[in-house]
């Protein structure tokens, strides 16, 4: 007995929108825009309970920075706002622009996100032109900010997506290299070793995030780039 639904679906239809849904999926769906939205409240009442310092140097971005709990001891010199919101891609960060970025005003943009977009499937183009809408959205409004992006590193976690990683890192690159005011900055290359691999030294357990050694080398890697300090370390401190 033939049933209804295989009348109107043959099997090979049936077939090709299974397939097609699949690679729907794989190529990653995009993302809800306020799925955030509890950690970005709970920027905004710290903030309002502890105003942040006018003129600081923003740091903003994935779990990279979300996880780095010692980057006032590892930046001393340096007056900083940590606002990183985990598993967070570069769309979310343009979508909370106004309210983790813009209302700081800050010196100085240092970004660090690409890596859950690549992870996620979003191909390097759609990365770069999240980017460039980012920057766009900031230049309106703060347009002598300088803007630092960071590279996505290789790590062992996900090293199976390396060879996207290294495209994603050279098209964005090649973008900021023409652009006025904005900063790529290299953190693909020291996190390897000698044998082109992850220096694990540089990464905890899950072999995605930096360890204290990682985070130290990611502060050399951006004190440079960072400008003079602009205040005095406390007695004890790096």
């Amino acid at each position: 007995m033939i049933s209804p639904t295989s009348r109107l679906f043959p099997a090979s239809c049936l077939t090709s929108i299974l397939l097609t849904l699949f690679a729907a999926l794989s190529r990653g769906a995009e993302p809800v825009p306020n799925r955030f939205e509890k950690d970005i409240a709970a920027f905004e009442a710290a903030d309002a309970k502890t105003p942040p310092p006018p003129g600081a140097i923003l740091f903003v971005g994935d779990s990279t920075y979300t996880k780095w709990k010692t980057i006032h001891d590892d930046l001393p010199e340096y007056t900083v706002i940590n606002r990183g919101f985990g598993g967070s891609q570069m769309s979310d960060l343009l979508y909370y622009a106004d309210r983790i970025v813009l209302r700081y005003h800050p010196r100085m943009i240092v970004v660090q996100e690409g890596g859950n977009d690549i992870h996620g499937g979003k191909s390097p183009d759609r990365l770069l032109a999240d980017i460039k809408a980012f920057i766009e959205k900031v230049r309106a409004s703060l347009p002598n900010t300088p803007i630092v992006i960071g590279s996505i590193t290789g790590n062992s976690a996900r090293w199976s997506e390396i060879e996207t990683r290294q495209r994603a890192n050279q098209i964005v690159k090649d973008f900021v290299a023409t652009q006025k005011n904005v900063v790529w900055v290299n953190f693909f290359d020291p996190f390897l070793g000698a044998d082109g691999k992850p220096r694990e030294e540089l990464f905890v357990e899950d072999h995605m995030h930096p360890s204290h050694a990682g985070y130290e080398l990611r502060a050399q890697i951006l004190r440079p780039i960072l400008g003079a300090p602009d205040h005095q370390p406390a007695s004890g401190t790096n």
